[in-house]
């Protein structure tokens, strides 16, 4: 446990990390149902986020406390739980899986994990949350008529190779005991789901919905001219999921046009789309479709003006179009975190934040989310601003001037670096003055609260 509580110490409170130092059964209750109903997590109590040890526990008061809080769970959740030595006293770790069912606490309130927060949720994201959880969890289902050779050896190696350079520890065990711990193998050596598309050799003869079709239509509707086709491209995209991402991408760099700039005195190449916007499009719509739904694949669909990616399957969990950029859920966690040792996602939560940001910076209007019970739409438009007349410099104050600077060197900025760049001038005078910069459409405000930031628009 030392080197897994040396990372967790590392990362602090976040998405999958809570630390009671004090603990009690109340909290601890609301932080099991709140990892239950998210991602799972683990639970440090007795220790705070710098290592401080506040109280050295023994067994019998983690055993009375726990059993406390697990009576104010409906239904109870499951856990693991154990002990680490540390120089300065005994801390206890709690680990919760991700559960298949939707937990509340005995006074009704629900709860899933946000960031490091227990957040409580409303009547509507209450059953959009329950009715992701009744569906089951779909990519730990064995897949029917498959065995074991049915999974790529050399994909395998290479995810490994992948996890390797990523810094993991070293797998213990067999690299068959390795893919039944991350849930791509049952018990009996059935490749299940998610083991399926990551590492199957075929993985579309058993899961024919798992496949991407690309089309490049010639104009701004999907339909032809004169009678014509109406598309001048069309391919259908198989393999794992990490060899269906690159080929997504591949075909559709292929097709995006290349304009050029010149700055200064270099000539600079400036693709149709940014690139981190696309990549982050086709990725998420792979990783979290809903892969019970069969007769559908992910539709790359281009267009003159254009670029929609379309997942099979609505939002999961409580995510909604309003919430999508401060909220994250998985569908399919063991497919996200095989992705991740690929280096195809990195820090969950922040690729639809990043992804406006690229446009934005880019001069393309933000992407546009649609959300359906049955798919998710994401289109990125081609069109670029025009920089705006600079008249309005004469309408800002010093302080603004050293602000739009400062996004201009470092690409963004908050609350606090304005302050530090302007430390005799109080925190509210500042906040206007931002606010100021984004009425008059020179900055964008990106995130909420403590994760608030500017960019330029």
């Amino acid at each position: 446990m030392r080197t897994t509580l040396a990372n967790l110490l590392a990362r602090g409170a976040n998405q999958t990390t809570a630390f009671l130092p004090v603990p009690d059964s109340e909290t601890l209750a609301e932080t099991l149902i709140a990892f239950a109903n998210a991602e799972g997590g683990t639970v440090l109590l007795g220790i705070d986020e710098r290592g401080t040890i506040h109280t050295s526990l023994l067994a019998e008061e983690v055993e009375v406390i726990l059993m406390r809080a697990l009576s104010m769970c409906r239904p109870p959740v499951v856990t693991q739980w154990g002990q680490a030595e540390l120089a300065h006293g005994t801390i206890v770790h709690i680990t919760v899986p991700r559960s298949p069912e939707l937990h509340s606490l005995a006074d009704g309130r629900v709860l899933v994990r946000h960031g490091a927060l227990n957040m409580p949720l409303g009547g509507d994201a209450i059953r959009q949350l329950a009715a992701t959880k009744s569906s089951g969890d779909f990519e730990a289902e064995p897949v029917q008529g498959a065995t074991r050779d049915d999974l790529d050896d050399s994909v395998i190696e290479e995810y490994l190779n992948k996890r390797r350079d990523r810094g993991r520890t070293p797998i213990n065990g067999s690299i068959d005991d390795h893919l039944i711990g991350i849930g791509a193998l049952t018990e009996d050596r059935i490749p299940t789901v998610s083991g399926m598309l990551l590492f199957g050799k075929h993985p579309q003869e058993f899961l024919p919905q798992s496949g991407i079709v690309f089309v490049r239509f010639e104009g701004t509707e999907p339909r032809g001219k004169n009678g014509l086709a109406g598309y001048g491209r069309r391919a259908e995209l198989e393999g794992p999921l990490a060899r269906l991402v690159e080929a997504a991408w591949n075909i559709t760099w292929q097709e995006m046009r290349v304009g050029a700039v010149v700055v200064g005195l270099k000539r600079e190449e400036q693709p149709e789309y940014p690139s981190f916007a696309v990549r982050e499009a086709l990725v998420n719509a792979i990783a979290h479709r809903d892969y019970r739904l069969t007769g559908r694949r992910v539709e790359i669909r281009m267009f003159e003006d254009r670029l929609e990616v379309i997942s099979p399957g609505g939002l999961p969990g409580y995510i909604t179009v309003d919430n999508i950029v401060d909220e994250h859920f998985s569908r399919n966690p063991r497919i996200v975190a095989g992705l991740f040792q690929w280096g195809y996602i990195e820090e969950l939560g922040l690729g639809i934040d990043r992804m406006i940001e690229e446009m934005l910076q880019h001069g393309h209007p933000a992407p546009e989310f649609k959300a359906t019970p049955y798919s998710f739409t994401v289109t990125l438009r081609n069109t670029r601003e025009r920089p705006a007349a600079r008249t309005w410099e004469s309408n800002m104050n010093e302080r603004q001037m050293r602000a739009l600077a400062y996004v201009r060197e470092f690409g963004r900025i908050t609350n606090r670096e304005y302050r530090d760049l302007c430390p005799s001038v109080s925190p509210e005078t500042l906040r206007l003055d931002l606010a100021d910069l984004v009425d008059k459409n020179l900055l964008l405000r990106v995130g909420d609260k403590r994760g608030t930031y500017y960019i330029l628009k």
